[in-house]
């Protein structure tokens, strides 16, 4: 297992990963076969492109704005509150205002 930080802590997620102006930023938090788990920090206007990825995973906004889109379908996504992306569906985020999301891979299905 490849872990960044150690078990049993208390974390704020919010605080382990800064802004970065005209870029963003990755942290990837812990590892293994199971899935893994990223911090990612957005500055105002940047974005991933569409993409897919082959397991399921959930966005949770830490802070600020995005805008991700589904299937084409764009949805805003505000701090506190969370987004499923089913494997195999394009998908691509925008940062409307910059925002630091938590990415969870599952590799596996999730019921």
């Amino acid at each position: 297992m490849n872990e960044v930080l150690k078990k049993g802590v208390v974390l704020d997620f919010k605080r382990l990963i800064d802004y970065s102006e005209g870029s963003i930023i990755s942290k990837l938090i812990l590892n293994n076969k199971g899935g893994n788990i990223t911090l990612f920090s957005f500055d105002k206007g940047q974005g991933l492109s569409e993409h897919s990825a082959p397991f399921d995973a959930t966005i949770h906004l830490l802070e600020g704005e995005a805008e991700i889109t589904l299937d084409g379908k764009p949805y805003k996504v505000k701090q506190g509150e969370s987004f499923i992306l089913p494997a195999n569906h394009p998908h691509s985020a925008k940062a409307t205002d910059r925002f630091k999301m938590l990415l969870v891979m599952i590799k596996g299905e999730l019921n």
